[in-house]
């Protein structure tokens, strides 16, 4: 997989602690109050943070678009198999990310 297509590099360094599984790297890359949208619906941040983490991962990143803030790829997930899906970062002024938003990815 070539992660060098992340070219936002704190998208990159959170989206390399996601694919680690390493959960308490990956949340300090967010806002403690951070908000998570799955297809568009509020979910529990730091609960999806702790509970996917190691679970779930891309397999294949297969495009990057945003100037490197939205990733789309394949992903695996242990409980819900293999889908495409897109993981769109938002950052503020800090450089700090306040959104996530994931779903399922149709391209």
């Amino acid at each position: 997989m070539d992660k060098n297509k992340i070219s936002n590099l704190l998208v990159k360094q959170a989206f390399l602690a996601w694919q680690e599984g390493n959960s308490e790297k990956w949340l300090s890359f967010f806002t403690n109050d951070a908000q998570l949208l799955d297809d568009g619906s509020p979910r529990n941040f730091k609960k999806f943070s702790t509970e996917a983490i190691g679970t779930e991962r891309f397999t294949s990143i297969d495009k990057v678009e945003d100037n490197g803030l939205s990733i789309y790829g394949k992903f695996h997930s242990d409980t819900w198999g293999d889908f495409k899906t897109f993981f769109k970062f938002h950052l503020n002024q800090a450089g700090k990310i306040y959104q996530l938003e994931i779903g399922q990815a149709d391209y």
